[in-house]
């Protein structure tokens, strides 16, 4: 169905893990060897039951004592940089086509240094207006606070926006910003949730979503 509220799309906003970026191998890869080393025995079934955008939520579902969650995120760290992942496809050439019509946020709970190095890395740091990290905000997803604040350092009003996420955390922190949402489907386990969050559109592939903003743009 068409969006019900009437107002043009001036910019789209995207998550980074799993809508442009390919980690899912890297991300994973990167929590089990860190199971290993904290001594959880966790697999991919586990990891898979309990994922979370927000990895503390994951250290909670493991029984991971706090004391013990810098040593975590460091040796996560350490693990995934052994791992050299992609964009999704067809990721560029989508951003370059949205991109003459629309201008481009990222709203990620990546920390900012992997996510500026991986920008760099695919030379596309320039395509984004604002490009809010996990350490800019006390608040995480789904709480709104990450996007509402790319909303302000973009001078935008929430109608006037749609937000591109792989998780139900996305369509939360969406739904409580009152931003428009798209969920696409992606590598890491979140389907269910998804569709049980009933999004506006679910796309298989991000290839699709230029058609579905046109749609938007028809509906307005």
């Amino acid at each position: 169905m068409p969006p019900k509220q009437k107002h043009p799309i001036e910019a789209v906003l995207f998550d980074w893990d799993g809508t442009l970026l390919d980690s899912f191998d890297a991300d994973s890869s990167a929590y089990l060897a860190m199971f290993r080393e904290m001594g959880i025995p966790w697999g991919l079934d586990e990891l898979a039951l309990h994922y979370s955008p927000n990895w503390y939520n994951v250290y909670r579902a493991a029984k991971l004592p706090r004391t013990r969650w810098d040593a975590a995120n460091l040796a996560w760290r350490k693990q995934y940089a052994h791992h050299k992942p992609k964009l999704v496809a067809g990721a560029r050439r989508v951003l370059t086509q949205i991109r003459r019509h629309h201008r481009l946020g990222l709203v990620t709970s990546g920390d900012r240094d992997r996510v500026t190095s991986q920008l760099r890395y695919f030379r596309i740091t320039r395509l984004f207006a604002s490009r809010v990290c996990a350490d800019d905000t006390a608040q995480k997803k789904p709480h709104p606070a990450p996007l509402r604040l790319a909303l302000k350092q973009m001078g935008l009003h929430a109608n006037a926006c749609v937000y591109v996420g792989d998780s139900p955390h996305d369509l939360e922190m969406a739904r409580r910003a009152s931003v428009r949402s798209i969920a696409v489907l992606g590598r890491f386990p979140t389907e269910r949730g998804l569709r049980a969050a009933r999004p506006e559109f679910l796309l298989d592939s991000i290839r699709e979503l230029p058609a579905i903003l046109d749609q938007f743009a028809k509906a307005t």
